[in-house]
């Protein structure tokens, strides 16, 4: 029988933001499918990915932040630590999206992407592994990139700026915290069904375009990417340091 234990997530302590739709949703609900406990976090209600994650058997527990505070995020990785205990991996997942062009993109759109996506991701980051060398234990982070941290896209400029500096971050990361004990990759999801892409398969010839460029012929399913997130997370991809793998259906061969 084959052995399956490395990609096993039982009694580990997973720390998913934006857990209440789409790809957070889809992790959370993988996580617990491999035997891990989920802490949600984030500002919307996450009380249907509760009940998804519970169907499992599993468990989650939801703890409310605005990510866009990063002193809440913060102080949330401690809150977490000291009430439920130590976190063992931790899925940088939440993030938002703004559309203008570029020549009419606001600066308050692009700080509200930028506090969301970069710096509440760095500094949550910062205070788990704080907490992790401190105590001398292993430790998993996984970022949720893009395929615009390759692509310029259009009509999205912060959104493109963070998730292509997320990509920087990760990679630094990486090389801090290796031999600490730390992994820190990412995962670039294509065109996944998602509160943030329900604009473009709303528009037809938008969805149309995109759909004849993915080799896999349709857009991705959130538990795609949970699969994937479950694999970083677990003893399987010990030797895996700034990685970013693409999530895509074939979008980046093409």
């Amino acid at each position: 029988m084959t052995d399956l234990s490395s990609f096993s997530l039982e009694g580990k302590t997973i720390v998913v933001t934006g857990a209440n739709t789409g790809i957070g949703q889809g992790i959370a609900v993988s996580v617990s499918r491999a035997g891990g406990s989920v802490v949600g976090v984030g500002r919307s209600d996450m009380s249907e990915t509760a009940r998804m994650v519970e169907t499992t058997g599993g468990k989650f527990t939801q703890v409310p932040c605005d990510l866009s505070d990063v002193d809440q995020a913060i102080r949330v990785v401690e809150e977490i630590w000291q009430e439920l205990g130590a976190i063992d991996g931790l899925v940088n997942n939440a993030g938002i999206i703004r559309r203008a062009d570029a020549l009419d993109f606001s600066l308050e759109d692009w700080d509200e992407v930028m506090d969301v996506n970069l710096r509440s991701v760095f500094f949550m980051s910062q205070a788990l592994a704080k907490n992790i060398v401190a105590q001398g234990r292993r430790g998993k982070i996984v970022n949720i990139a893009s395929m615009l941290s390759f692509q310029g896209g259009i009509r999205v400029a912060s959104y493109t700026a963070s998730k292509s500096g997320l990509v920087g971050i990760t990679r630094l990361l990486a090389c801090e915290w290796a031999a600490k004990g730390i992994n820190v990759n990412a995962i670039a999801p294509g065109y996944i069904v998602s509160a943030n892409t329900q604009a473009l398969r709303s528009d037809p010839e938008r969805n149309e375009a995109i759909l004849s460029r993915i080799p896999a012929g349709r857009w991705g399913d959130p538990h795609d990417i949970g699969d994937a997130a479950v694999f970083l997370l677990a003893k399987a991809s010990h030797y895996m340091h700034g990685a970013v793998i693409p999530v895509d259906g074939g979008w980046l061969a093409r």
